[in-house]
């Protein structure tokens, strides 16, 4: 499933459910809080589950690995209801983000420990885990315990033993989020690589949108308990529903009405109509969306410029990344800018300080905003 909102969803529930794969409807209630999400995935794809702190994505993976009962909908993988199982019966692999591998065992029988508890005789499990660490590189730390291992390796001993058992629903939660950075990135291709070969449905949950974007075949964004919006990743980071995601992906996303190539804006100060020229001709409620590289400060309104866009905005602080600034502006249209050091410095930006923004039309993208944002919730 690579398509976009409720229509792709929508066709996918008319069809039935999927003999093979997940077919899923999860609805937790915790007090005030519900979630209300619906997933399905085919053998073999990879679905993030992304959204900010509080959004129910974790909610979500306990409630398919068993941890979290459901208060409605279903759960079933590859034709079998799983709802009923109790969490050591279903056929889930989890992968959790402080990894838990027991710290009196060592990395081979740390892996052999789900094949053991699946029927698997000691001496027969304890050389599949031989073989599954060989297949993670970690052959040769066969006989060391967790406090020996770097926290890489410690995740690919947490990957290995959740594969060792062959589940049909992998869980991956948070699984790279301990890790420092040089570690992160040698640790997210190996498992890249795995998830490959992986021939069964995985899900991951992660607020890393490169971890996201990288081992994900499709992205379900999750804010307050529901889908907003679904898609491929490029999709995705072209194409923002909601503020969260243009956060996000890095873009600076606004909602308005367009007629023609002129796009009023539900954006900027009560007193300001604000308008964007963009390069489509569009009519009717779109988004407009362009990143903050896009923007460029002024001291005085431009004049003989190409910008067709240009807004007196105010600076309402400024943050340092490298030979770059971040300045987030307020004003007649609320954005962040992007530029070089140099440039602040000339431009004397400083928080309160008034600056003129500029963006071309050909800098921006604007798209419909009838191709819905969430997925439908019903069973």
């Amino acid at each position: 499933m690579t398509g976009d909102g409720a229509a792709g969803d929508a066709a996918a529930a008319a069809s039935g459910p999927a003999e093979e794969g997940l077919d899923a409807r999860l609805v937790v209630r915790r007090g005030a809080f519900r979630l209300d999400v619906t997933l399905g995935a085919a053998p073999g794809e990879v679905v993030a589950l992304l959204g900010p702190n509080g959004a129910g994505k974790t909610t979500a993976l306990r409630a398919l690995a068993g941890l979290a009962p459901l208060d409605g909908g279903r759960l079933r993988l590859d034709g079998e209801d799983l709802a009923p199982l109790p969490a050591e019966r279903r056929p889930v692999g989890v992968v959790f983000q402080d990894h838990l591998l027991f710290p009196h065992l060592s990395a081979r029988d740390n892996v052999a420990f789900g094949l053991r508890c699946q029927g698997m005789p000691r001496r027969e499990a304890r050389a599949e885990a031989g073989r599954w660490l060989e297949r993670v590189g970690l052959a040769e730390h066969a006989a060391a315990r967790p406090r020996h291992l770097s926290g890489g390796q410690s995740q690919r001993v947490a990957l290995a033993r959740a594969l060792a058992t062959r589940p049909r629903l992998l869980l991956l939660d948070e699984p790279l989020a301990a890790l420092d950075a040089r570690t992160r990135l040698e640790t997210r291709a190996t498992l890249r690589r795995h998830l490959e070969e992986f021939e069964a449905v995985a899900v991951l949950v992660t607020h890393d949108p490169l971890d996201a974007m990288v081992l994900a075949d499709r992205l379900v964004v999750v804010e307050e308990g529901r889908v907003v919006q679904t898609g491929a990743p490029d999709r995705v980071a072209r194409r923002p529903r909601t503020d969260y995601v243009a956060r996000l992906v890095g873009l600076n996303l606004y909602r308005g009405t367009a007629s023609g190539h002129r796009v009023r804006l539900d954006a900027g100060t009560a007193a300001v109509t604000v308008t964007v020229t963009v390069t489509e001709d569009l009519s009717g409620d779109v988004f407009v969306a362009f990143p903050p590289s896009a923007v460029t400060l002024h001291r005085e309104r431009p004049v003989g410029t190409s910008a067709r866009n240009v807004w007196r905005c105010r600076v309402a602080g400024i943050e340092t990344h490298g030979d770059r600034v971040r300045a987030e502006l307020t004003g007649e249209l609320p954005m962040a800018a992007d530029l070089t050091t140099v440039s602040a410095a000339e431009l004397g930006l400083s928080p309160g300080g008034e600056v003129w923004a500029a963006v071309k039309a050909g800098q921006t993208h604007a798209y419909p905003a009838s191709d819905a944002t969430a997925s439908p919730q019903a069973s």
